[in-house]
């Protein structure tokens, strides 16, 4: 399995902690790092555990040029993919691949949750859509969960979609999934899996990147990017990061375009916040009332807290 890294020691370690926790499974763990200074290359020296190899650019390349090497020396039939502050359920590459067995499909996603760097839920938690819907969607909108910390694909498969594209950033998996389901559908492993880690050095925050690679894939190869969509995605990056104004002008493009109830959601989400305290739990209490999906993802993360490091 892949993992490009790059200046983030700290959150790496966790992300390796949850990775070599996989139970049921025999892996080979590729840290790509990508040109990383602040001692990287140590901390991974430092774990003693022959699972794990080392690969480093002394210039950084960028994240889909770090995947692709990954990917290049990989021996296994399977790749997985996880981002540097991402964290995975300890079962989740066990029930990947068992998808992928009892499917015969050659790629499987799974769901996600978004977490603070303490390991706790933000936010609605809801199961990933069904193959049916990500397959249809892919070449308007990326419906697959987690980013590439939520896929696993076989290296034959790989081969014939192909590899990251360099141009890309934080559209290279999406760009990647419209290839791979050319190759046929996804298999999903419909549980809460993958902890996708919100703070302030996401690369996607950068909603002005966001656009300018959205403009690149979009009309390429039978791709036509829904903008209602796109539109609404980039309100919530904006609501995430504080950007009141902004969030409110993606949003209201959001409506114009058909999305009126995600803009809507926006906006409760927006009004929440000034909202009295008593009245604000007792929405999230009906929100969540019947959410046994966060209480499983969040035992997992618990668990993870408290495993020493």
């Amino acid at each position: 399995m892949v993992v490009p890294t790059h200046d983030r020691r700290g959150l790496l370690a966790v992300t390796l902690r949850s990775i070599l926790g996989q139970r049921g499974v025999d892996l080979e763990v590729l840290v790509v790092d990508d040109g990383s200074s602040d001692g990287t290359a140590e901390l991974v020296a430092g774990l003693g555990d022959p699972r794990v190899r080392l690969l480093r650019h002394e210039t950084a390349q960028g994240v889909a040029a770090a995947r692709n090497r990954g990917i290049a020396e990989a021996r296994g039939a399977w790749v997985a993919f996880c981002d540097d502050d991402d964290l995975w359920a300890p079962d989740k590459l066990a029930r990947q691949l068992q998808a992928a067995h009892h499917s015969g499909r050659n790629w499987v996603y799974t769901g996600e949750v978004r977490i603070d760097l303490r390991q706790q839920i933000m936010g609605r938690t809801r199961p990933p859509p069904p193959p049916e819907r990500v397959a249809a969607r892919l070449p308007h909108w990326n419906l697959v969960p987690g980013g590439c910390s939520g896929v696993i694909a076989s290296k034959d498969t790989l081969a014939v979609a192909g590899r990251f594209d360099t141009r890309l950033r934080n559209l290279a998996d999406w760009d990647l999934w419209i290839r791979l389901v050319r190759t046929g559908p996804p298999a999903w492993v419909p549980s809460l899996l993958v902890g996708y880690r919100l703070h302030g050095g996401s690369a996607s925050r950068d909603t002005a990147l966001i656009l300018a690679e959205v403009e690149l894939l979009d009309r390429r190869d039978g791709v036509a990017v829904d903008r209602g969509d796109l539109e609404h995605y980039l309100g919530v990056l904006c609501l995430r990061s504080g950007r009141r104004r902004d969030a409110l002008r993606h949003l209201a493009r959001a409506a114009r375009h058909g999305k009126i109830v995600p803009a809507g959601n926006g906006l409760v989400w927006m009004a929440q916040e000034r909202l009295p305290l008593p009245v604000l739990h007792g929405l999230r209490q009906w929100q969540g009332r019947h959410d046994r999906w966060r209480a499983e993802a969040q035992a997992w993360l618990d668990q993870l807290a408290g495993d020493p490091a």
